[in-house]
């Protein structure tokens, strides 16, 4: 798929979703994340909303790369938290590389999700799985 297909829907402080088939769609998902934080009473502490940004932006790059090329994002506040759920078309689970430290072959991505977050979620689907990451505000 060539085209990029992003869907936002919400209303303060309701969830946001946003769908995307493309690269173009990563910074389209990054910035779908700002606006939502941005909606957000109280507003989170900027570093929260940048491991967020962080977050997402690595969960939808490799649903591109690995989950069958297309996402769909769904943000969503609770108390003091904010979750990020990433659902794409494959059922494997991600899995934990040894990173490259000679810059070629990436494996820094889970690792910083783990860390960033502080539950993480993976939920098997008959069309797939969603990653839930949770982070606090």
């Amino acid at each position: 798929m060539n085209s990029t297909t992003i869907t936002i829907t919400s209303t303060p402080p309701g969830p946001s979703m946003v769908r995307g088939d493309s690269a173009a769609a990563i910074r389209q998902a990054r910035q779908a994340v700002r606006a939502f934080t941005d909606r957000l009473s109280p507003a989170p502490d900027p570093d929260r909303a940048d491991s967020l940004v962080l977050v997402v932006s690595e969960l939808v790059t490799n649903a591109l790369r690995h989950g069958g090329g297309q996402y769909t994002l769904e943000l969503s506040g609770g108390t003091g938290t904010v979750t990020a759920a990433v659902s794409d078309s494959n059922p494997a689970y991600p899995r934990e590389r040894t990173p490259d430290l000679n810059g070629a072959g990436g494996g820094f991505g889970w690792h910083m999700i783990r860390d960033l977050t502080n539950q993480l979620t993976i939920t098997p689907s008959p069309g797939g799985k969603t990653i839930h990451a949770q982070l606090p505000l």
